[in-house]
Order: structure tokens, then C-alpha cells, then sequence
């Protein structure tokens, strides 16, 4: 992926250097449920099971968190042996994800006006370790990049990166930074939809779903569709940067994609596979939804809430 020309966003947040971004009070770890998990396991779950979505405490369990009830607990973040940092980083990895934000913001921007609408994009919080996640609690590595609906930020470790290439081989080269640019764009897809208010019609039909299964097959329709806007952005940005994509930057993101689909990981870490705890897609589905939004390019080709068959 070629980004040398992409407009840095100044709407970077960066922890990285605020000491693993050290909590004071209280916390809690992540709801894996079920106990007698190995620790591998449980980093193998929450670090892909939960990638590339929205805190997962929000739309399962507590999606209340969105539409205006109880809050999740928020955080002091002791900074005295560290510092925050705002405005695009200047570091190679910093001013990588600067530079797709700021396209993501363009591109969205000329979406939303086309259709008379104002955009705001979301801010990132760039951290290792732990940090304050705001409304949405404790933000750690573990759980993956997510995005907070409340506070419309993302929360992203700049480690997971590395822990998809080495972990899953998923990309090599430029198609490593074009997957960067696919999660974050994923993540940007959530904050499209809770800007269109899909994020809180979506927690509302959860509450009523009546059970667990139901509510985790909206969830997967959020999760999908997000896959699909992150395309429509990879289809605008090509027709505004012709030769932005690389040979093999698709397929790398493809890869990735298959790496983290709920079927594959189930099989990987229990050895089958149960479609109704699925809560992002299959690997089929999560590749195909991406490539509808990449080859159609329109808001209306990523309704997966109208869509019989996923």
C-alpha cells in the first residue's frame, strides 16, 4: 500500500509512552465466561476473537452503554512517569495510521455531503499495554482494536499489528500496512454506523432479542457490515489514488480476514465450530461482505440488516 501521500489526521491521541498507560482505581478483565481456559487460549480469544469490532462489554451484556442507560465505569489513568501526546505522530508506525485516518475522514466526508450530511470523524487512541478507555471501561491489548460509540473514539495497541503478521501470517510487506489500513477502516466503519444511528437501533433490537443466539446474530450483522463499509472506503480510495493498492495488499487483507472469522478461531482453540455463539462472521462471510463494499462502493450494498442470507 503506497500512503506516502496520504493527509495526516491530527486526531490522534497517543498514549504509547505513558508507561503501558498505568491505571489507577479499579478494573476488570475481559468476559470470557466459562472458566477452565488456558492462558494461551484466553490471548488467542481476546486478542483476534474480539478484533477488528466494538468493545464487545457494549453490544453483549451491556449494550445500555450506547443508548443512554447505566455507563460502564471509567478510569483514572496516572500519567506522572509519562506523557499523551496530540496530533499525528511522527514515528513510522504512528504517521501510517495518521495518514489512513485521514483519508478514511476525506473519503467519508465526500459520502456523507453527496447525500446532504455532515461528517465528524472519530479520534484514535494509540496505546500499549492498558489505558483509560473512557465510557467503555479498560482498554487493554488483549481485547484487540475496538471502537468506544459513546465517547467515538478507537482504541488500538500498535502491537496487534505485529501479532497478525507473526501470529496468523496474514501479510508481507506492503500488504501488512494495507491490513493496518483495513482494520482501522473497519473500525471507522463502526463509527459510520453510529453516526447513521445503526449502532443504536442494533443494541435496542439485542435487548429485546429474548436470548444470547439472537442477540449475537445482530451482532455479527454490525460486525459484517462494518467489513463492508471498510471496503466502500478501499473502493473510493482507489478511485481517488489510483494505484494505492499493491499486488497482493487485497488478498493479504483477505487472509486476515479468514484468520479471524468465528469458525475458523472456534475450530482453532476448541476443535468445533457453533454457529449461534458467533458474534463477527465466518471467514466466508467476512471476506465476501468486505469485497461487496470494495466492488459495489455504496452505502446501499452493505445493508446487512436486510439481507436474508449473510
Amino acid at each position: 500500500m503506497r500512503y506516502d501521500d496520504f493527509r495526516r489526521s491530527d486526531d490522534i491521541e497517543d498514549r504509547r509512552d505513558d508507561s503501558g498507560g498505568g491505571m489507577g482505581g479499579g478494573g476488570f478483565g475481559l468476559p470470557m465466561g466459562g472458566g477452565g481456559l488456558g492462558i494461551g487460549t484466553i490471548i488467542v480469544l481476546g486478542l483476534v476473537g474480539y478484533a477488528f469490532g466494538i468493545d464487545p462489554r457494549i453490544l453483549i451484556g451491556g449494550a445500555e452503554i450506547i443508548s443512554g442507560g447505566s455507563q460502564a465505569p471509567s478510569y483514572q489513568t496516572d500519567r506522572r512517569s509519562g506523557t499523551v501526546k496530540k496530533g499525528a505522530p511522527t514515528d513510522e508506525m504512528g504517521s501510517m495510521i495518521s495518514g489512513i485516518l485521514g483519508e478514511i475522514d476525506d473519503r467519508w466526508s465526500e459520502i456523507f455531503q453527496a447525500s446532504g450530511q455532515s461528517y465528524t470523524g472519530p479520534r484514535i487512541v494509540l496505546f500499549r499495554n492498558v489505558t483509560n478507555g473512557g465510557r467503555c471501561g479498560m482498554a487493554q491489548s488483549a481485547m484487540g482494536p475496538f471502537y468506544c460509540p459513546p465517547d467515538r473514539q478507537i482504541f488500538l495497541d500498535t502491537g496487534f499489528f505485529r501479532e497478525v503478521e507473526t501470529r496468523f501470517h496474514g501479510c508481507q510487506g506492503s500488504a501488512c500496512k494495507f491490513t493496518a489500513a483495513y482494520i482501522i477502516a473497519h473500525e471507522a466503519g463502526h463509527h459510520i454506523q453510529n453516526l447513521l444511528g445503526i449502532l443504536p437501533k442494533a443494541t435496542a433490537q439485542q435487548q429485546a432479542a429474548g436470548s444470547k443466539a439472537a442477540a449475537n446474530a445482530l451482532q455479527v450483522r454490525v460486525e459484517l457490515q462494518a467489513d463492508c463499509l471498510s471496503g466502500i472506503w478501499v473502493n473510493r480510495e482507489e478511485k481517488r489514488r489510483p494505484g494505492f493498492i499493491e499486488a497482493g495488499d487485497i488478498d493479504g487483507a483477505l487472509r486476515t480476514a479468514s484468520a479471524i472469522g468465528d469458525d475458523t478461531l472456534q475450530r482453532q482453540t476448541t476443535g468445533r465450530v457453533v454457529p449461534d455463539s458467533f458474534t463477527h462472521g465466518s471467514a466466508e462471510q467476512r471476506k465476501r461482505w468486505f469485497m461487496t463494499g470494495y466492488r459495489q462502493g455504496t452505502l446501499k450494498a452493505c445493508d446487512t440488516f436486510s439481507a436474508g442470507a449473510l
